[in-house]
């Protein structure tokens, strides 16, 4: 039971030491992580879209 109580412990020590992000910078990662995904995702779909078209070409000739 001892070990598992010094865990916590030590858990709470090691995040004592942590630098967390302030409000600020959390939301502009936040965006980048949205918008950049939003890219991403209309690339995939253009690609997709291109692909399915160039295969329905050669499946229909």
């Amino acid at each position: 039971m001892a070990k598992i109580i010094q865990f916590f412990v030590d858990v709470k020590n090691e995040l004592l030491k942590v630098v967390w992000p302030s409000k600020g910078d959390t939301l502009k990662y936040t965006a980048i992580v949205i918008v950049f995904s939003a890219v991403m995702a209309a690339i995939l779909s253009a690609a997709d879209y291109g692909l399915l078209q160039v295969l329905e070409k050669f499946i229909n000739r």
